[in-house]
């Protein structure tokens, strides 16, 4: 296989960039959830909370900056140009796909725990596969149910740790915050599937940074009139706050992307979409080891039968030629 440039392919490379941005989403997981709780530590003291939604709009902000001015400042503004009509698809996914399932998903890492919303969130390509088999894109084989039944018996697992998990089974308001996070998850899981669908065909047209560049753009746009800036600079937030968040956003969106970017030139899309499975696994190995959050046999059987949904799902059938849509989440 070749990519895109013609270059030589070196499947073992391509593995390596996509385990590596793999990696680097679970070290957001991880950081978000530290920072929510109170549990990052800058300069030996803990670092005041971070509301998720600001988490949200400063990540996408900070990277839509440092995009633009990298991508412009070296090729020009015809280098993000588009049609007036790809703009208003972008803005669609943007805030549908891209701002709600960023939002969702820490707002689930708040409230539940990191494989909680992890592995809901990852069930998007399941959700998937019932819309492509619903338009009749698809026939529903004996793989694909196999795949799903996989999938709704590992969220069942989780959810079900959920509601006996660390917040205290005793406690009405612990049981109320475990199911609003567990909703959120699975908000962020449907978000993420729709960008999913919707992303194929525009990408399909257009390279993915120009097409990321106006996602973010219509994100960042959508929360400043959700949370306008006297908003956020009612907060009050410190400068090692706002330091931390650029570094955020640079791990999590273009450090991440431009790994899993490149790992792209060396894999074909499915095989890498399936190497990106590691996410789930390296963000619950990080929340268990920096941050403590336990890891029950229930909880790991259920995160097993999922991740095996999501291998399921996503492997070309027999005599079976499928397109498989190039998207990932912006964790």
């Amino acid at each position: 296989m070749a990519n895109q440039t013609g270059a030589r392919a070196h499947p073992l490379r391509g593995y390596l960039f996509i385990g590596g941005a793999a990696f680097l989403w679970g070290v957001s997981a991880a950081l978000g959830r530290a920072v929510f709780t109170g549990k990052l530590r800058l300069g030996g003291a803990a670092m005041r909370p971070i509301d998720p939604l600001i988490l949200s709009q400063s990540r996408v902000t900070f990277s839509l900056i440092v995009l633009v001015v990298l991508l412009v400042g070296f090729e020009g503004w015809q280098r993000i140009r588009l049609p007036a009509r790809d703009l208003a698809y972008c803005f669609v996914l943007g805030t549908l796909g891209v701002a709600l399932s960023n939002y969702f998903y820490y707002v689930a890492i708040q409230r539940t725990n990191v494989a909680i919303a992890i592995i809901l969130q990852y069930t998007a390509p399941v959700w998937v596969l019932f819309y492509v088999v619903a338009r009749g894109q698809q026939r529903l084989s004996a793989q694909k149910v196999a795949g799903v039944v996989s999938a709704i018996a590992g969220i069942a697992l989780v959810i079900d740790l959920g509601k006996a998990g660390s917040f205290g089974s005793g406690s009405r308001m612990a049981l109320r915050l475990d199911s609003y996070g567990v909703l959120a998850a699975l908000v962020a899981s449907f978000s993420f599937a729709f960008y999913n669908v919707a992303g194929h065909g525009i990408l399909a047209r257009f390279d993915r940074w120009r097409v990321l560049v106006w996602t973010l753009a219509a994100a960042a746009a959508f929360w400043m009139v959700v949370n306008p800036p006297w908003k956020i600079g009612a907060a009050h937030y410190a400068g090692s706050q706002w330091l931390f968040l650029f570094v955020f956003s640079m791990i999590s969106v273009l450090g991440a992307f431009s790994l899993y970017f490149l790992g792209l030139q060396h894999l074909e899309p499915t095989r890498a979409i399936i190497a990106s499975c590691l996410e789930p696994v390296f963000s619950i190995l990080l929340a268990a080891t920096l941050l403590g959050e336990a890891l029950r046999p229930i909880q790991a059987v259920g995160i097993a039968l999922v991740l095996a949904a999501i291998v399921i799902v996503q492997r070309p059938e027999r005599n079976t030629v499928r397109e498989c849509p190039v998207v990932e989440p912006m964790e």
